[in-house]
């Protein structure tokens, strides 16, 4: 370990790394200062410095808060009970393990690439081009399925509004009924219209439909709380431990998307100290308002009766009200969360695409900055048609869990990089610490690696041969285009 003050060792801050075998050149890495010298630079332009901690922390409240909580009741509250409330707390402390790791490293390496670039600066190329990968499948993928989602609330909030619904075939997704699911598509062609504007536009858009999601939220509290009733807490903990663990790693996922605001690192105003505050401010706000929720939610209405329902919020607010149109207010806020959701995971992917590029890694396409908006344009209309499609016309089906799978892994290198980044380079200036290092991100690897063991078969199958892809991918064209390859010559 180097002596505070001391000189990093050659291969951390030489822009020349020494070329060998080819085990040196996978385990290449790219120096924190040159990743930070670089940032916001792309083709023909560089991206804008817009966003302060308010707008960072709405783009991560974005990708965290959408269809979870208005579905993931009907699945957890069955395994938990009215402890759900607890497997939420054990959810939110699972993800904070890996959080503060996400912190610490996005206030000491302020880029755009999020644990991508995170592990090209710890761990080697090849590393940070599986890092990157799996970011590619946990974003793309993930966008095309919460925008297949959105149909099914738009048709109920038309039906409680104008009385009329789009017909299946071109609402529903493919191999459930429909054939091309035309509100998936528009609303991520809705994202592209708003990113393509530029970050600070995409960001105030984003803001206000977080805002509204968080009311409607807050509303279904305010008339659900006239129908709680203190004898459905009475067994508090029928299946035991065993199904408050359960419901537990169901309720992980719900979590997945506070790295979202690590992804803009490259177009905030003060990276180094709002990176941090929006990571963790944002995952106190999520979990605070889950627990809420799902507090009111399970004191209104007896567990038993959460087995199979994927609107409980909706149905709590009329039983209790005995209105109808109580369940329209929440479709309303489902439309504006899961198109909230697309809209900053979309955002998210683009950008990672755009440090990849950058890299080397992939086409410069992906690089290339509108001088005029300050945005990656191509590098948008490309990301957005090609997610649209997917949503629109391919059956996801097992490639969904995937996403899963993917930022899991992407979690647990970003615990493995904070603690070879403190071995590594002491000396450098954090503007976060992760406390108790390295027992905590030790943790946080452990339990990432526990959650990604409890999926199934199917999702393991599908994530091996990506990865296979990736490697074919990153061997014919990554591993000789990067830019530390180059220098090497």
């Amino acid at each position: 370990m180097l002596e505070h003050g001391a000189a990093p060792p050659v291969g951390d801050s030489d822009p020349r790394p020494p070329s060998g075998g080819l085990g040196t050149r996978l385990m290449r890495r790219k120096p924190v200062e040159r990743l930070v010298a670089e940032g916001g630079k792309g083709e023909g332009g560089s991206l804008r410095r817009s966003m302060g901690v308010w707008q960072l922390t709405m783009i991560s409240i974005g990708a965290t808060l959408g269809t979870g909580i208005f579905v993931v009741l009907g699945e957890a509250v069955p395994d938990a009970g009215p402890a759900v409330i607890l497997a939420f707390v054990i959810a939110g402390i699972t993800a904070l393990f890996s959080a503060l790791s996400y912190a610490e490293l996005a206030g000491t390496i302020p880029v755009s690439g999020s644990s991508y670039s995170y592990a090209y600066a710890t761990l080697g190329e090849l590393v940070a081009w599986v890092c990157g990968w799996c970011l590619i499948l946990e974003y793309g993928v993930s966008v095309a399925a919460v925008a297949v989602g959105w149909g099914q609330y738009l048709n109920e909030l038309l039906d409680g509004t104008l009385g009329f619904t789009i017909p299946d075939a071109l609402s529903a997704p493919p191999g459930d009924g429909g054939y091309f699911n035309l509100p998936a598509l528009l609303v991520v062609m809705l994202a592209m219209a708003f990113l393509l504007g530029g970050a600070k536009e995409s960001a105030r858009a984003n803001t206000i439909m977080v805002v509204v999601k968080i009311v409607a939220l807050l509303l279904f509290c305010g008339v659900a709380l006239q129908g709680v009733k203190s004898g459905n807490y009475a067994n508090f903990m029928p299946m035991g431990m065993a199904g408050v663990s359960a419901a537990g790693a169901t309720l992980f996922f719900s979590y997945i998307g506070f790295d979202a605001a690590s992804t803009a690192g490259e177009e905030a105003k003060d990276p180094q100290r709002d990176l941090p505050r929006a990571i963790m401010l944002s995952l106190v706000i999520v979990t605070a308002l889950y627990c809420l929720v799902a507090a009111i939610a399970v004191g209104a209405m007896p567990w038993q009766k959460f087995e199979g329902s994927e609107a409980a919020l909706a149905g709590i607010m009329k039983a209790v009200t005995g209105q109808s149109w109580w369940a329209v207010l929440l479709a309303f806020g489902a439309v504006i969360a899961i198109a909230s959701v697309v809209l900053t995971v979309l955002y998210g992917q683009t950008r990672i695409l755009f440090a990849m590029s950058r890299d080397g890694l992939v086409p410069k396409v992906f690089s290339k900055v509108h001088p005029k908006s300050g945005a990656p344009r191509a590098n948008t209309v490309i990301v957005s048609v090609f997610c649209g499609v997917l949503a629109a016309a391919v059956p996801l089906g097992e490639l969904a869990d995937a996403t899963s799978i993917g930022t899991l892994f992407a979690f647990a290198l970003v615990n493995v990089a904070v603690i070879v980044l403190r071995r590594t380079r002491p000396e450098m200036k954090r503007t976060f610490r992760t406390p108790l290092s390295p027992l905590f991100p030790a943790i946080g690897f452990v339990l990432c690696v526990y959650m990604m063991g409890s999926l199934g078969a199917v999702t393991w199958v599908v994530f091996g041969a990506w990865m296979v892809v990736g490697l074919v991918v990153y061997f014919g064209y990554g591993m000789r285009r990067s830019r530390l390859a180059t220098a090497e010559k």
